[in-house]
């Protein structure tokens, strides 16, 4: 990554994984974004409204020629709780808890052509059969007192889903409310649920129709925590981050891309 002051902008040519990998040089620079969506999910780029590498080069004549099209946006923060010296992992997309880290880490073994041709959905099936709900406290900042959390739920839970952006795994609207500078994060939780069902439930993912299910929860807040019986992976963007428990927030304008 260059120094401020030596470069105009930054382009990044990849995927989620990608951006989230730059995501501490990205905010610690502070020059204008722009990414060119050539990953296995893309879905940040397309929460951008860059969904081709024509758009995105358009994108960048229009930059080079007036500037106009840089916008600040939020990042989530994952910060563990259970480490010594707890770090901050920035994400851009979306982090979750549960079947979701399930499928991302099976997905992650797939080869990349085929990762980026439907892996997340090829993952998902031996995924929902071996991958059980699992007590899951979820808790809210107090109306009173945003410093102190109180539970909001404590139940099994199959997915817990967080979102800076409304789709993840190559389009799928987990979080279709989510806005990339609203200063929130969009809460999914889906409970316990018959495998059959919930594999019939994820194809009206892609639609965001989800939501109008008895076993979809969703709701948004700036920070929340999750806690599990025993520590589980969490993942964001597609990439492994850390073990729950989990404290997760949200940074409001924390980089700046190069939109449409």
């Amino acid at each position: 990554m260059p120094a401020p002051g030596q470069a105009d902008a930054i382009l990044i040519f990849g995927g989620d994984g990608t951006v989230h990998r730059h995501l501490p040089d990205l905010v610690r620079l502070q020059l204008p974004v722009l990414v060119v969506p050539c990953g296995s999910g893309n879905d940040f780029a397309r929460a951008l409204g860059l969904r081709s590498t024509r758009t995105a080069l358009a994108t960048w004549k229009r930059f080079t020629s007036d500037g106009s099209n840089v916008r600040a946006i939020d990042l989530g923060i994952i910060t563990p709780l259970s480490e010594p010296t707890p770090g901050e992992h920035y994400f851009c997309c979306v982090g979750g808890v549960g079947l979701d880290a399930e499928v991302a880490s099976r997905a992650n073994r797939l080869p990349r052509w085929l990762r980026a041709h439907g892996g997340y959905v090829l993952s998902l099936a031996p995924a929902l059969f071996h991958c059980a709900a699992l007590p899951m406290k979820i808790s809210l900042p107090s109306p009173g007192d945003p410093k102190t959390f109180v539970p909001h739920s404590n139940q099994p839970t199959l997915v817990a889903a967080f979102a800076n952006a409304p789709t993840y795994g190559s389009g799928m609207k987990i979080a279709p409310q989510a806005r990339l500078d609203d200063g929130q994060l969009d809460l999914c939780i889906i409970s316990d649920i018959d495998p059959f069902k919930l594999f019939c439930l994820f194809p009206t993912i892609y639609f965001g129709k989800h939501l109008r299910m008895p076993e979809v929860e969703y709701l948004q807040a700036a920070r929340l925590r999750i806690e599990t019986d025993y520590p589980v992976d969490v993942y964001a963007d597609g990439e492994y981050v850390c073990k729950t428990p989990i404290e997760v927030s949200v940074t409001s304008g924390a980089i700046r891309v190069i939109a449409p």
